[in-house]
């Protein structure tokens, strides 16, 4: 039997020799580099998704600033206003965990701070890569987030 421990990013790459300017190196390439922990991605909707407001699952979407998380689809659907609806990944663009909210007007993960306001766009430095927003449309009580 292997014995395995688990190490971080940085003690790994201390452990391969890597120090000073070309550990540094390493780290400013970082955007591109991914943590094997996080391998959830951001992944195209399949379907439409269509939520009936009535239904009490979703009753958090009767006031502004409710949510509700769709962690089937991978989706965050919030009321941002009065018949107003945002739809954003669940999987935040810092570290790819599964920890989108919506707080105070904002999307937040709440695993690292990453901020993004209702457009997607990152509010602060963890959030620079912002999230993926799905369009949304209303009819009735009927709330459809398009796939495409």
């Amino acid at each position: 039997m292997i014995d395995q421990e688990k190490i971080n990013r940085n003690a790994f790459l201390k452990n391969l020799g890597l120090k000073g300017a070309a550990l540094m190196a390493v780290y400013c390439a970082g955007n591109s580099l991914t943590s094997c922990q996080n391998d959830s991605a951001v992944t195209p909707l399949g379907a439409d998704i269509i939520l009936d407001l009535t239904d009490s699952k979703y009753s958090a979407l009767k006031a502004n600033n409710g949510y509700v998380v769709l962690p089937a689809q991978n989706v965050v659907v919030a009321r941002t206003g009065t018949n107003t609806y945002v739809a954003v990944t669940l999987i935040c663009s810092h570290e790819q965990k599964r920890e989108i909210t919506y707080r105070s007007g904002e999307f937040y993960c709440t695993a690292h701070g990453a901020r993004f306001d209702n457009a997607g766009k990152g509010l602060n430095t963890e959030g620079k890569k912002g999230l993926t927003v799905y369009t949304t449309s209303l009819n009735g009580t009927t709330l459809t987030v398009k796939a495409a």
